[in-house]
């Protein structure tokens, strides 16, 4: 029976993939997967899925429950931000500053503004949103292969400023904050070298990339129509446009022990936005509503992925798969980064896996007497590992935005992301050694 609950695990897998990458919302495809680990492994179906303990719906509610506040309060900010033209100001203002004399530089500009955005708490579909006018023309006037978009978009929105840089206000730096009791500041000093090694990795994939692209004679030959940046709408200034995401930040570091400060710093942003923006935007009863609702598919798309994640380390057959990670040799952290990583790949979602990981693993790693700050930095770090797979839901999302296969485009961010949270995480671990 062993061996048919391990199966079934695996099956369980595939056909979580297999139904993603066929167009199946995450949401359906979980519970259905959920059914095939509770038939192999003689798990009682009604208990597990419905039931008030571990089951897959506590799972589902309990990530909302501390979640959902933050999905919904950072699409309203980012729809002040989208909405007003804030994020075209800062996104020209950045292209002017870097110029556009050379391709290396408008991969650089670009994964500059998409840095700025996701670290003042944009999220990442609406600085796709706010690249893709941008990015089609710079691509075309310099000739660039549109396939390597993917490198300035996940460099800036899914290395450093995802994982690893202090006070980074991502899904993935809050979620281990409710376990742990940390700050999204955690272990500063291993983070900042972690970010380190993250954007020099980025800097030479990308460099190597475009270089290797050029000499191999690679153009711009989409078919996709340009999207036509109307440049005369009237839009707020620079300082008025980083003002929201500055306050953010700066509620972040000023009030970092404080309890759900990142819920603090985005209602502070949306304050500000609705003040500062007021002019730009007619209708703000209407922008607060479509903001909230379009928070609710992705969270609950998250929560999906945790809620299979729950059944699936309930079943005898994640047990024995657990048992053997944890018979690595060496830190239990090795056995954390390796359990995480897996999970992330399995699910297809690395905030996902950082949730499932915080309510399952982490405890027990607690009472092993490891810093809470060290179990947060490296939960995150592993977390991203192998997030870049064909059934998450943003890269979903990206390749149909950007009409790039991700046959064409899928190598470059699965390198970039993967390759370096490797090297992140070895630099994550070299240094817990020095340092605690």
């Amino acid at each position: 029976m062993e061996i048919l609950a391990i199966l079934g695990v695996l099956l369980a897998v595939v056909a979580i993939i297999y139904l993603t990458s066929k167009n199946l919302h995450v949401i359906v495809a979980a519970p259905v997967a959920s059914l095939i680990i509770l038939l192999t492994n003689q798990m009682n179906v009604l208990e597990v899925m419905l039931g008030q303990e571990k089951s897959y719906m506590t799972g589902l509610a309990g990530f909302l429950i501390n979640n959902f506040a933050i999905f919904m309060l950072g699409s309203i900010l980012a729809r002040y931000m989208e909405a007003s033209g804030a994020t075209l100001t800062i996104a020209n203002s950045i292209l002017k500053l870097v110029g556009k004399d050379s391709p290396y530089k408008v991969l650089l500009a670009l994964a500059l503004i998409t840095s700025i955005l996701t670290y003042g708490g944009v999220s990442i579909f609406v600085v796709i949103f706010t690249l893709l006018p941008l990015s089609r023309p710079l691509f075309k006037e310099l000739n660039i292969n549109w396939a390597l978009f993917p490198l300035p978009v996940f460099m800036g929105a899914s290395t450093y400023t995802m994982t690893t840089l202090p006070g980074t206000p991502s899904i993935q730096n809050v979620i281990p904050t409710k376990v742990l009791g940390t700050s999204l500041t955690a272990a500063p000093l291993i983070s900042l070298a972690a970010s380190a090694v993250l954007l020099l990795f980025g800097l030479f994939y990308m460099g190597y990339c475009l270089k290797k692209s050029l000499a191999n004679g690679e153009t711009y030959t989409e078919n996709v129509d340009d999207v036509v940046v109307d440049l005369d709408t009237k839009r707020p200034n620079l300082f008025f446009s980083v003002l929201p995401l500055l306050s953010l930040i700066a509620t972040i570091f000023l009030l970092n022990k404080t309890p759900n400060v990142l819920v603090i710093g985005l209602l502070v942003s949306i304050v500000l936005s609705a003040i500062l923006f007021y002019p730009y935007l007619p209708n703000q009863k209407e922008l607060l509503n479509t903001g909230a609702t379009a928070s609710i598919v992705p969270a609950f798309a998250t929560s999906s992925t945790v809620a299979f994640g729950t059944v699936l380390t309930l079943s005898a057959g994640f047990a024995v798969i657990q048992e053997w990670i944890q018979q690595i040799p060496g830190s239990p952290l090795i056995s954390l980064s390796v359990s995480t990583a897996l999970l992330s790949g399995i699910i297809g979602s690395s905030s996902g896996a950082v949730g499932i990981a915080s309510s399952n693993f982490l405890p027990a790693y607690l009472e092993m007497g490891i810093d809470p700050e060290i179990l947060h930095r490296v939960v995150v770090v592993a977390s991203a590992i192998l997030t870049v797979v064909p059934q998450s839901g943003v890269m979903i999302t990206f390749h149909n935005l950007s009409k790039l296969s991700m046959k064409r485009g899928l190598k470059y961010s699965f390198v970039l992301v993967t390759v370096g949270h490797i090297l992140a995480l070895m630099v994550v671990l070299a240094l817990v050694g020095l340092l605690y």
